[in-house]
């Protein structure tokens, strides 16, 4: 009879490596399986251009890796994994050739959004400065609250989520001026849904607070240093990884008493024979992302634009406000979409030739929309920085088929693994006690799809592999 190993983990995307990683951290016996030939499903680096210019297909800042509880309690720097900030975290540039910016420092982050917000900015964000490390443990945790660990600071905790559960057009109640609400729209569109749902205040309000606390950084080497970062640690815990080994059933795996699934909800029901378990799951919008190999920097006319790392193109937040419903409710491509760009060479030279640089942009599309959005995209950019097309040297570009053919977990496109519109950001992928248990006992889902949801941080991973360890735990 063949040995049974304690746990099998099925993906190994960010979520995947950090339920096994946790696993074999106590002491489980664990393989994981990759259908692609590398592990990293959505941060990954390659070549997708020209040689010498590595992108990233999908994510390449990380303020909430930085930030994430998960990641902070592993030695990942003894595996290769270097953060690299740029002098600045964001920008969010306007016509004129000024910009709000999200700084490491509160005091120019809110002078820039002009002198009648700068007070609102600080009154804002105040409570939570200084707290960041108990606030991201509450925060991406409330999965071990679905586990049975309470908040470490529940009163934080609630007076968060009173800001949090807003709406971002509220914030127009809040800033006098533009460009307050614009910045915090720009950070909430990285959820892709409209500004007016619910909740969407919550992610944005996270990510100014991770800008202030940790940056937004990018890994040296592009976003695969992270998941190699994590393998090698695995491996040195006596994990063993296979890649280029598609799963399409349950029993083409070695027995086990726990398998951990960083698929989609559909992908798991499939292969586990759940049957109609996640029919209900709705996937959102997806996007259109196009690399570049650049002969300079993007002429960007705002100074800071030109320094930061990431540049969001809007302007405003009715302006991003209306490219959100076009792709996400009115099922249309935006005649201007609003688009996050990220230039990680300006931090990074390992990433581009000397003097060259990569840059990369998506605008947001209805799922599974077929076509080309290239003119839309680089129109944006040229309005604020103009004689950017003179410089691209090669592009490389990916609607949602694309990317749902790269990323078997982006279902027509869907970056986020499943619907993060309105209760969707907090009930994934459906209503249930623990998200990451199934109707089958020794199954769990880890991906996207589970509580925090997306970006690349690791918690569901490591909520996931919490949920096994406390199931084999009450058996024994």
């Amino acid at each position: 009879m063949p040995a049974i190993r304690d746990a099998v983990v099925v993906g190994a995307g960010p979520n995947g490596l950090t339920a096994a990683v946790e696993l074999a951290r106590r002491g489980f016996d664990v393989e994981l399986f990759e259908a692609r030939d590398a592990v990293g499903g959505g941060a990954r680096t390659e070549e997708l251009t020209l040689p010498g210019f590595r992108h990233d297909p999908c994510s390449a800042v990380h303020p909430t890796g930085a930030g994430s509880p998960a990641f902070r309690s592993m030695p990942l720097g003894r595996y290769g994994l270097e953060w690299l900030h740029p002098e600045l975290p964001m920008a969010h540039p306007f016509p004129d050739g000024s910009a709000a910016v999200l700084s490491r420092s509160v005091g120019e982050t809110a002078a820039s959004l002009g002198p009648r917000d700068a007070g609102a900015y600080r009154r804002l964000v105040g409570p939570y400065i200084g707290h960041w490390e108990t606030l991201a443990e509450d925060f991406f945790g409330y999965g071990s609250v679905l586990n049975g660990r309470f908040p470490l600071d529940p009163v934080q905790l609630v007076r968060f989520g009173l800001t949090g559960l807003q709406p971002v057009t509220w914030s127009k109640l809040r800033f006098r001026d533009a460009k307050g609400p614009a910045l915090f729209a720009g950070m909430a569109g990285h959820v892709i849904a409209p500004m007016n749902n619910p909740f969407m205040m919550a992610p944005a309000l996270v990510f100014a607070l991770a800008a202030h606390a940790v940056g937004w950084p990018v890994p040296r080497g592009g976003s695969q240093a992270i998941s190699d970062a994590l393998a090698g640690y695995l491996r040195a815990l006596g994990g063993v990884v296979h890649t280029g080994v598609e799963v399409r059933r349950l029993d083409e795996l070695p027995p086990a008493r726990a398998y951990v699934f960083d698929t989609s909800p559909t992908a798991l029901a499939r292969i586990a024979g759940l049957g109609s378990a996640y029919d209900n799951v709705r996937y959102g919008a997806s996007l259109f992302k196009i690399d570049y190999a650049l002969d300079g920097p993007v002429p960007w006319t705002s100074p800071e634009a030109a320094r930061a790392g990431t540049v969001h193109v809007g302007p405003t937040i009715g302006d991003i406000d209306t490219a959100m419903k076009d792709a996400v409710v009115r099922g249309r491509a935006p005649e201007r979409p609003f688009l996050i760009t990220s230039q990680p060479s300006l931090t990074d030279p390992t990433r581009a030739p000397e003097g060259k640089h990569v840059f990369w942009a998506y605008g947001h599309l209805p799922n599974g929309w077929s076509g080309d959005a290239t003119e839309a995209v680089e129109r944006q950019i040229e309005r604020f920085a103009p004689g950017f097309r003179d410089r691209v040297l090669a592009r490389a570009t990916a609607g949602p088929p694309e990317l749902a053919a790269r990323n078997a977990n982006y279902v027509g496109g869907d970056i986020a693994c499943g619907s993060a519109a309105g209760l969707r950001l907090l009930i994934r992928p459906k209503l249930t006690r623990v998200p990451y248990e199934t109707a089958h006992p020794a199954v769990y889902l880890c991906s996207s799809a589970t509580p925090p949801g997306p970006g690349v941080h690791g918690m569901a991973g490591h909520h996931a592999a919490r949920a096994v360890w406390r199931r084999l735990h009450r058996r024994a």
